[in-house]
C-alpha cells in the first residue's frame, strides 16, 4: 500500500538539493522496496527558460533526467532509513531517451522503479510523463556515500 504524500519541506529534509536545482515538488506515492512517484510543476518562471530557448522555452533534457535522479534519491534515502550524514552521487545514465519537449505549464509525473539496492549502490528504471505521454526515460545508477568518505 502506498505511503503518505511527502511535501516539499519533507523532500528538503531527505535530499540536499535547493532552489534553483530542487526539481521535485511533491511525492504522491511511495511503495517500499518497489517504486516512487513524484511531481514537478514546470512554470515559465524557471531560471533555465531565460536562455533555453528565447521565444520557444523548452526544459533542458538533462534537467528532466536530474528530476528523475532526485526522485530516485528520495527513494534510495527512504529505503536505507535516511542519508543525514551522506550524499547520493550519479554513477551512470543508461538508455536515456527524450520523447517530447517539456514546456512551461507542463506537469511532470516522475516515476522510479527500484531495480536493485545493494550495499550502497542503487539502480533505477525511471520515466517522466506529461499527461499520459512518456517524455523521457532512463536507467539511472547512483551511489550513497557518507560525507566523511567523500572527501
Amino acid at each position: 500500500m502506498p505511503e503518505e504524500i511527502i511535501n516539499i519541506e519533507k523532500i528538503m529534509e531527505i535530499i540536499p538539493h535547493r532552489y534553483p536545482l530542487l526539481l521535485v515538488d511533491r511525492i504522491i506515492e511511495y511503495k517500499k522496496g518497489e517504486s516512487i512517484v513524484g511531481i514537478k510543476n514546470v512554470t515559465i518562471n524557471e531560471h533555465f527558460f531565460q536562455g533555453h530557448f528565447p521565444g520557444k522555452p523548452v526544459m533542458p533534457g538533462v534537467l528532466v533526467i536530474e528530476a528523475m535522479a532526485q526522485l530516485g534519491g528520495v527513494l534510495a534515502a527512504r529505503e536505507v532509513g535516511g542519508i543525514e550524514d551522506g550524499v547520493i552521487f550519479f554513477m551512470s545514465i543508461e538508455k536515456a531517451k527524450f520523447r517530447k519537449p517539456v514546456v512551461p505549464g507542463d506537469q511532470l509525473r516522475l516515476v522510479a522503479e527500484l531495480l536493485y539496492l545493494r550495499r550502497n549502490v542503487c539502480k533505477l528504471k525511471t520515466k517522466a510523463y506529461v499527461d499520459d505521454q512518456v517524455v523521457c526515460e532512463a536507467i539511472l545508477c547512483s551511489m550513497l556515500v557518507n560525507n566523511k568518505e567523500s572527501k
